[in-house]
């Protein structure tokens, strides 16, 4: 492994652990009122996961020049993290309910709904989404870039994003979807939340208009990239590397990219994203190339 690869190994890991004590202190004692409650909150969160959300924000807090004081930065890069990581467990919740994806294994361990009950994990998930917006109300920035980073995870996490991609999803379960039709939902239903942690990261660094517009070219690129590997990987990985059920979107009829495109193809689809979000950084320079990493590792991971 090269010395640039084992850099960004040890970054990567460095904030998968820095954003899992942050997450361990926003979210509520286990032992506290109710208890069953907040146990399956922080099981839901805490102790798993590639945390490729929270790594996303940072990275592109990383390649903006940073306005204002540097310890309110960093710590609102912490909320809006912890924040974007909290909206993401809640949809995996819920994602692996009976009603919808009917799913027992997240992680490498039972689903929430498997490890307390149904019940429990449904208000789990819908604790955990106002927790994410009261993290970015204490961000101590200007107040309106508060605003903008609430309405941007928002509109990402609501209808014409991530929930409106997954009733897509449902919706579409033994149907052929055109490409358009597919890349519609999935950057709906992935996409909107990882193109949000690159904006996060952007609006807490008061990023310039034109440095967010190149993240935005950036993250369309890999919102959608993540996808079309998740949908190789369903097909190539088996359950124990996933740490979820292997061949799960095949077995449920979901027209997926290689459903619709083949391996080889989508593998191709995948690669030209990698290269769209690579051009997308040339603008922001060596400051982005933590992001730069983040792309090759979203297009060449195995699991």
């Amino acid at each position: 492994m090269t010395q640039q690869h084992l850099a960004f190994a040890d970054w990567l890991q460095s904030r998968a652990q820095h954003i899992e004590t942050v997450l361990d202190d926003c979210l509520p004692a286990a032992d506290a009122q109710p208890a069953r409650l907040h146990a399956a909150m922080r099981y839901a969160v805490l102790g798993g996961g590639k945390r490729v959300r929270a790594a996303l924000v940072y990275a592109a807090g990383q390649a903006c020049p940073v306005n204002g004081s540097t310890v309110a930065v960093q710590a609102s890069m912490d909320r809006a993290a912890a924040a974007v990581e909290l909206i993401h467990a809640y949809s995996l919740i819920h994602d692996d309910l009976p009603c919808m994806d009917d799913d027992v294994l997240r992680r490498g361990r039972p689903t929430t709904h498997v490890q307390f009950d149904e019940a429990t994990a449904m208000l789990a998930g819908d604790a955990l989404q106002p927790l994410a917006f009261e993290l970015l109300a204490e961000m101590p920035i200007a107040p309106a870039l508060v605003v903008q980073a609430t309405r941007a995870l928002a509109q990402a996490a609501g209808s014409l994003g991530m929930a409106g991609g997954q009733a897509i999803d449902l919706d579409s379960v033994g149907r052929s979807l055109s490409r358009d039709e597919l890349q519609t939902m999935h950057t709906m239903k992935t996409g909107a939340m990882l193109a949000c942690s690159v904006a996060l990261g952007g609006i807490v660094a008061g990023a310039s208009s034109a440095t967010r517009e190149a993240l935005d070219d950036y993250a369309h690129a890999i919102g959608l990239a993540f996808q079309v590997v998740d949908d190789i990987l369903d097909v190539t990985a088996d359950t124990a590397s996933l740490g979820k059920t292997a061949g799960k979107d095949a077995a449920g009829n979901k027209p997926t990219y290689v459903s619709l495109l083949g391996l080889d193809d989508a593998r191709a689809l995948a690669e030209e994203l990698r290269v769209a979000a690579h051009a997308a950084l040339v603008p922001l320079g060596d400051s982005a190339s933590m992001l730069g990493r983040l792309a090759d590792y979203i297009v060449l991971r195995d699991r």
